[in-house]
């Protein structure tokens, strides 16, 4: 394994043991952690990593081939093409259960007291951290271009970073949604550097009533 994929590894097992979704979620979540030879490291529903070669499957997930940093994985009869430090894929979730039209949300806090959750952007699957102190939803250019985001059009802008000064846009998502509630027209940053999970800011929190007990948040739509 390269020092890239290690690093990208530790990474993304550090994001993936505090990953808990609400208990009313039922999906089976998939991860491509890193490489070994010619191995996939799967992390399914949070689980330990465990490496599946071409042709085996675990926990109902068959790796199909792997070549480079990437794997073709078949979940429920569809393939899936993953690349070590996408997002994971989620199938046979409640995302789809009630049209979007719930009020909901609850999330409990992981490893490190973040609090994780998959959910859609335009339709397409992504992995989510709150993040109180964000403005917008933000993600990579990487993650925006996967899903097929017309994100260049938005505003261009300047981002101060720990790294220095990175190029940015300033773009408005048709919809997202966690769970079984949806929400419309949220804005959102795309920059061009590299983060494992995309921060869910203000943009989308400001549109719930947010309750803290303990380990436990609680978002509640408002309207």
């Amino acid at each position: 394994m390269s020092s890239r994929q290690a690093n990208m590894l530790a990474a993304w097992l550090t994001v993936l043991s505090g990953l808990c979704l609400s208990p009313a979620a039922h999906a089976q979540s998939v991860a491509l952690a890193g490489m070994l030879g010619n191995k996939a490291l799967l992390v399914v529903n949070g689980a330990a990593p465990k490496s599946v070669a071409a042709g085996e499957t675990h926990m109902d997930v068959k790796v199909v081939s792997t070549s480079g940093d990437q794997a073709v994985l078949e979940l429920n009869g569809k393939r899936h093409t993953l690349r070590v430090g996408d997002a994971p894929v989620s199938v046979g979730s409640g995302l789809g259960g009630s049209g979007g039209k719930g009020n909901r949300i609850v999330l409990t806090a992981g490893t490190g007291g973040h609090f994780m959750t998959q959910g859609q952007i335009n339709g397409s699957t992504v992995q989510f951290m709150v993040d109180t102190g964000a403005t917008s939803i933000s993600m990579t250019v990487a993650e925006a271009e996967r899903m097929g985001l017309n994100f260049r059009s938005g505003t261009r802008v300047q981002l101060n970073t720990a790294n220095g000064v990175i190029p940015a846009w300033r773009t408005t998502l048709d919809s997202v949604r966690v769970g079984d509630v949806e929400v419309f027209g949220v804005a959102a940053v795309v920059a061009d550097r590299s983060m494992p999970f995309l921060l869910l800011g203000n943009s989308f929190l400001t549109r719930f009533q947010m309750i803290r007990e303990n380990d436990q948040l609680t978002l509640i739509k408002r309207f």
